[in-house]
């Protein structure tokens, strides 16, 4: 009896043996679980952060594209410029010819009348329009290059447009050159 005994505690022994590595096992897994959880919401995370990083990419470069698409005639327009300028500086010279009456004179009025005219709607199409320099002076559409005194105007109005300025869209592609009231 005395080894039945022996045996019945050895195993036992065993059994809790057993029953505590099962413990340490099971302990073990679910700390292994526990860490993978873990890891498996930082990986989430990070990918949700990427997904959304994709996203404010393609929304800027989609924006970046509209914009490039909508300025594309910006620097075409800017080098347009000096063509409509002779063209506005020839039709003021025209006026001014001393034989205004003769039928030559009148048919060049009207070509370069007309040839601006053109120009203006091509620009108007193209969303350029011409800076107002009515509303008084503006330092993001007007270039001050002279102060003037003047009794007729307050100080900082525009007093002379010297020359034309035009903006496509809410970009200026050159600002209105004027004098202002001192």
């Amino acid at each position: 009896m005395g080894r039945k005994k022996e045996n019945e505690t050895k195993e036992n022994e065993e059994i809790k043996k057993d029953e505590s590595q099962e413990e340490s096992d099971c302990s073990s897994l679910e700390e292994k679980i526990e860490e993978l959880e873990e890891k498996n919401k930082e990986l989430e995370e990070k990918y949700l952060r990427a997904v959304a990083d994709f996203d404010n990419m393609k929304k800027r470069l989609e924006r970046e594209k509209m914009q490039a698409v909508s300025y594309a005639n910006e620097e075409f327009a800017r080098d347009l410029l000096p063509v409509i300028d002779s063209m506005d500086f020839a039709a003021e010279s025209a006026e001014k010819i001393e034989d205004n009456g003769s039928e030559y004179v009148k048919k060049i009025e009207e070509g370069i009348a007309l040839t601006i005219e053109q120009f203006k709607k091509v620009m108007q199409k193209h969303g350029i329009e011409l800076i107002d320099t009515k509303e008084g002076f503006n330092p993001h559409f007007h270039d001050a290059v002279m102060q003037v005194e003047s009794e007729e105007h307050e100080e900082g109005e525009i007093v002379q447009l010297l020359q034309k300025g035009y903006k496509i869209k809410d970009r200026v592609l050159r600002p209105a050159m004027v004098s202002i009231a001192k």
